[in-house]
């Protein structure tokens, strides 16, 4: 099983200087590289101090320059926001000026915050139909000559121009939950990244369940690959772990709220979480991301990321975005290298 990181610049408070957090990720993705790590993978998100990621295919072109071995992946793009003509082009510009290092992810999106900023009307499942046109048409056009006439997109002969330094095209992977979702990029080839969230194993085993029916049932196409990815937090002992269950618990209610869509938002910031109401939350809790995220000293670490590996999961993504100082990201980040991965040298 191989490791990433994933990662975002997080804002949370006005006061935070932008430059400053974004100096300290790219310190975090440093780390990564010269600790060994497989990949680091960054998203899109839009109208969000939460989550400050525009474009991954700028963060990952300045990554590039920072780092020198890790893959660079797009975690991920929203596909409804993207012309086919468009992300073929810019992803195959990213794999040029990264060295053929690109491995581009592609979501239909979560918040309908940014559904309704950016795509009036959208909903998921329209959203899911647009991500299901948009990827075999991107890897057409990586192809050569490709003429479109779908549902959402229509466009005479075309080229990707540049053309990926991969050849074929950089490895795409597609963002699953549903059965559905699992089918689609199965049966196209394409690899998986899957989440639990808040929720317990027994969500990561479900996810490789469907991932399994999925090749079972396209049997006569390679198996792709699956990645899984969990907030993790690798702590000094028991008590530093129950500080991190609080801080992860503090993020998911934030998430929850932004997933909401019904507080008020200013300047890129939603109106602050009162201790009362994170308290009151009907099922995050610390002592529920003490035990369903992966939080804990690393012989727990360990044991939990051993099971995730006998499960059939190919990469697990350190997912770091916690609300956390840059301190503790850091050393959190430091003790899974140093006292983690060598567990699965």
């Amino acid at each position: 099983m191989k490791f990433s990181l994933f990662i975002h610049m997080e804002r949370t408070d006005p006061a935070e200087d932008q430059r400053k957090l974004y100096d300290e990720m790219i310190d975090l993705c440093k780390i990564a590289d010269a600790g060994g790590m497989h990949a680091i993978w960054s998203g899109e998100h839009h109208a969000m101090n939460f989550t400050i990621a525009p474009n991954p295919m700028l963060t990952l072109v300045d990554l590039a320059h920072h780092t020198r071995n890790v893959r660079l992946g797009t975690g991920t793009v929203m596909a409804p926001l993207w012309h086919p003509l468009r992300l073929a082009g810019e992803a195959a510009m990213t794999d040029l000026m990264t060295g053929g290092r690109l491995e581009l992810g592609v979501a239909r999106g979560a918040y309908m915050f940014e559904y309704e900023r950016m795509h009036p009307g959208l909903d998921a499942w329209n959203a899911g139909q647009m991500m299901r046109e948009l990827i075999p048409a991107v890897e057409a056009l990586w192809q050569g000559d490709y003429t479109h006439d779908g549902q959402f997109w229509k466009f005479p002969k075309s080229t990707s121009a540049p053309m990926p330094v991969q050849e074929g095209g950089p490895p795409i992977w597609v963002a699953a939950r549903d059965p559905n979702s699992h089918e689609f990029a199965v049966s196209h080839g394409y690899n998986v990244q899957v989440t639990p969230l808040h929720l317990g194993d027994e969500e990561v085993e479900k996810l490789m369940g469907h991932f399994n029916a999925a090749c079972e049932k396209f049997a006569k196409v390679p198996r792709p690959k699956i990645m899984l990815l969990r907030h993790t937090y690798v702590a000094a002992d028991e008590a530093d772990a129950e500080r991190g269950a609080v801080e992860v618990n503090r993020f998911y209610n934030y998430f929850g709220a932004w997933f909401k869509n019904e507080r008020d938002i200013s300047m890129g910031l939603i109106k602050p979480l009162t201790e009362d109401e994170i308290a009151a939350h009907p099922f995050y809790s610390p002592a529920a991301m003490r035990a369903n995220n992966v939080i804990g000293p690393a012989a727990e670490v360990i044991a939990r990321l051993k099971r995730y590996e006998e499960l059939g999961y190919d990469e697990y993504s350190f997912w770091i975005d916690t609300g956390m100082s840059f301190a503790r990201k850091k050393a959190s980040l430091e003790r899974f290298i140093a006292e983690v991965m060598p567990a699965f040298a």
